[in-house]
């Protein structure tokens, strides 16, 4: 039944492998969803619409054709906080694709110390994995509840249920030891007293079961043997890559299948053994060489690479220092870029059609200043636009996340009601633009510090004013914030 489950659960995901990679959505349609959380930047908008549809139309080709088309790599130049990092972001939820947000300033040339530029792959798939591995453990939670009911029985009454079969550690499977059972005793012939104490034991696991099933037992507490410590990872390909990440996980795992697991006693409510063993089962129906194959396809098919902070690592003027690694940097992503096989403790990964994004302010530099090489690898170049008071106030407002939703909901559970007057939404924006110009131009973030500012009483003395509705007006914003934006040196370090 369980090599059942565990077949339906992989044909499962297969198809729902491919439904993942061509989603319905048309870009007029990505671009909507985007709206719900962003506010302005159509062009950003349309060209990474443009992007994903084009993936999903690459996986309609023939399969000559298909690996031809070279996903059009992204360039997004614009100041910060005007919303570069939260469209990849919210692309990525969109599409389901595997997503991994670095920064490019983490990264070393090789020979120096620090990680080298490949780690973005291997972290690309280990996220991946994950969430395959979550897919199937999901599609087997059906199959791994009986199992799961029948071990919280034989927590509540031990040794009413059948006898298992005790499995030994690595070392006992090698040298053929078996380990003896705790308390274990010679196997007799049962008796009539034995068979009649056996259905008495069967009644009363059958009512436990019932009272299990209508959760009348779910605050009672039992002892469980559970795992210490962290989980060792999947053994596949154990020193792929060669790079000081895996082969200490590989110690770590090698270490941990020479000493056995170890295990400790711990004192749960059932509803928590229920979450333990439910866990412990499915970790161990997943077919973690399945869960890497089905990995592996999703990040070279779908994969999205968003490499912020780029700017960072472009060279002006003369190579010298510091410039020297950064350049170094740039021609370690070069090949990424341009498609190329990198290990992985899941396997070789190639990374031809996996989609970067790369993002910058290049407000020391510009998008010249990068190798000419790595330019060419990022044809399409869109410009963000810096945010004004228009944008600040729909930004408050209109998304799903908007600021002034946030801070209601959370005095909200303090038992505080606040209201904001559409004066003290202007005067919020006002300032927010002022001190942009005045100060460094953080965009949307400046709202971040403005409103924390302006509730920051409220917040502290929530309490005391539990049952009651404060509404925030214009005259309000001037008390606590006209001072210090008036103040240019305040403003510089407060707002």
């Amino acid at each position: 039944m369980e090599e059942k489950a565990i077949m339906q659960s992989e044909n499962s995901l297969s198809a729902e492998t491919k439904k993942n990679n061509q989603i319905d959505l048309t870009p007029k349609q990505i671009v909507e969803r985007l709206d719900n959380y962003i506010i302005g930047q159509k062009n950003a908008k349309r060209s990474v619409a443009i992007a994903l549809r084009n993936r999903v139309r690459r996986l309609k080709l023939s399969e000559e054709m298909r690996d031809e088309v070279a996903p059009k790599n992204i360039l997004m130049i614009g100041p910060t906080g005007v919303g570069k990092t939260e469209i990849a972001r919210r692309l990525a939820k969109l599409c389901g694709a595997p997503f991994i947000k670095v920064e490019a300033t983490k990264y070393s040339e090789i020979g120096y110390v620090g990680r080298d530029v490949e780690s973005m792959i291997r972290d690309l798939m280990a996220v991946s994995f994950n969430i395959v591995k979550a897919e199937m453990e999901e599609s087997m939670r059906g199959a791994a509840k009986e199992k799961v009911e029948e071990r919280l029985l034989d927590l509540l009454l031990p040794g009413s249920g059948k006898k298992e079969k005790r499995e030994g550690g690595v070392l006992g499977n090698i040298f053929g030891i078996k380990p003896k059972a705790e308390n274990e005793t010679p196997v007799e012939n049962p008796s009539a007293d034995e068979n009649e104490k056996n259905e008495e034991l069967n009644s009363t696991r059958e009512k436990f079961r019932q009272m299990l099933r209508e959760g009348k037992l779910e605050n009672r507490e039992v002892e469980l043997t559970v795992t210490a410590g962290p989980k060792p990872s999947t053994g596949i390909g154990f020193f792929s890559g060669g790079n000081m990440d895996d082969i200490e996980s590989a110690m770590q795992s090698i270490q941990s299948m020479m000493s056995g697991k170890s295990r400790k006693q711990r004192t749960v409510t059932i509803a928590e053994a229920r979450n333990i063993i439910t866990e412990e089962i499915l970790d161990s129906m997943v077919d973690a060489d399945k869960a890497a194959e089905v990995a592996k396809e999703r990040v070279e098919q779908s994969g999205i690479v968003f490499i912020d902070e780029i700017d960072k690592i472009a060279v002006h003027g003369e190579t010298h220092g510091q410039s020297v690694s950064r350049e170094g940097v740039q021609r370690d992503i070069l090949p990424i870029v341009e498609g190329s096989h990198v290990n992985t403790r899941f396997g070789v990964v190639d990374t031809k059609h996996i989609l970067f994004i790369a993002a910058g302010a290049f407000s020391l530099s510009k998008p010249s200043d990068l190798i000419p090489e790595l330019q060419g690898r990022f044809p399409l170049r869109v410009e963000l636009d810096s945010l004004h008071k228009d944008d600040f106030r729909r930004i408050l407002l209109e998304p799903k996340n908007a600021l002034v939703k946030q801070y209601k909901a959370l005095l909200a559970t303090e038992g505080v009601s606040i209201e904001f007057t559409d004066d003290a939404i202007d005067r919020m924006t006002t300032i927010a633009e002022e001190v942009n110009a005045k100060a460094e131009n953080i965009g949307a973030r400046r709202l971040h510090t403005i409103m924390e500012k302006l509730l920051e009483e409220i917040s502290f003395e929530a309490d005391e004013h539990k049952g009651e509705t404060i509404t925030i007006d214009a005259s309000y914003v001037d008390e606590k914030l006209k001072d210090i934006s008036s103040n240019e040196d305040l403003s510089r370090y407060i707002l």
